[in-house]
């Protein structure tokens, strides 16, 4: 079983002739994931990877039934490619571009709740089920199935520790990177939702750093409601206040969005924090 993703889901890509979009189709292709058209305004009638192309998502959603889609559009677009697709009734939207605007995506929100879809990213890797498929740009070749969860805020970090777990004979149930901009989709909660619900997935990684109280809100949760075993890290813990790090969202304001705050947080909700991940493979054996 696999949360979000399987062999079933109807994807489509937004800026399929892109050359990005182009190239990552066929390497969710190959991983397995079910490519059944894809959209570029104006450009309706193509065909690229042996996939139909559509000028709208309505278009390809009604010809394909489509119920997820990845979007490799410029950030002046991005937003309202969003827009569109959880317009047209599209579940699951993942988004991979990065730098768009703060404004555009606080108007892309109030769109995907009205709708009540759900946006991983923007500024993300986007997601894979071993053994199935992924959306977005992750290498699918580091992952095997198998019974631990995965999120991360991180790119780069989802692909060294997945790479890490699998090295030590680990297998994943499903792997999520949410994202690192100020304003993104979904949360650490709301997949941690999923995860305990799923009955394949026996424990979960998440990989955190500086900024937000995403990973606080995720402590919060796991320490009254979640029953099953968290291993944890937290990147960013010699970050200098008031500087950004790597991701749009990764800056700590005043006392707020500290490494060591997360850490304490995740550690008071009884969560093992590794101190580097070359520890978590251990700390999960030890709690499965």
């Amino acid at each position: 079983m696999s949360i979000l993703l399987d062999s079933m889901t109807r994807v489509i890509v937004q800026g399929i002739t892109g050359r990005e979009g182009a190239y990552h189709t066929r390497n969710m292709q190959a991983s397995g994931t079910r490519i059944v058209g894809g959209v570029t305004p104006g450009k309706g009638g193509q065909m690229v990877e042996g996939v139909p192309v559509f000028d709208t998502v309505t278009q390809a959603k009604a010809a394909t039934d489509a119920n997820a889609s990845c979007i490799f559009v410029p950030p002046s677009g991005a937003a309202d490619a969003i827009i569109e697709a959880a317009s047209a009734g599209i579940e699951l939207i993942v988004c991979i571009t990065e730098g768009i605007p703060v404004i555009d995506m606080t108007r892309a929100m109030l769109i995907v709740r009205e709708k009540d879809a759900r946006l991983i990213g923007p500024n993300c890797p986007g997601m894979c089920t071993p053994g199935q498929g992924k959306i977005g740009i992750i290498p699918y070749q580091i992952f095997m199935p198998g019974p631990v969860g995965f999120i991360s805020r991180s790119g780069t970090l989802t692909y060294e520790v997945v790479a890490l777990l699998t090295e030590a004979g680990i297998g994943q149930s499903t792997c999520i990177g949410i994202g690192g901009d100020p304003i993104i989709g979904s949360t650490f909660v709301d997949h941690l939702k999923l995860f305990e619900a799923d009955p394949q997935t026996k424990a979960v990684v998440m990989c955190g750093e500086i900024g937000g109280s995403d990973e606080e809100d995720a402590a919060e949760y796991i320490r009254t409601t979640m029953k099953k075993p968290v291993v944890a890290f937290i990147s960013g813990r010699t970050a200098p206040p008031g500087k950004r790090m790597g991701h749009a969202g990764a800056i700590i304001s005043g006392n707020t969005g500290t490494a060591q705050g997360k850490v304490a947080a995740l550690q008071a909700a009884g969560v093992p924090v590794a101190d580097t991940i070359f520890d978590i493979p251990d700390l999960v054996k030890k709690v499965l």
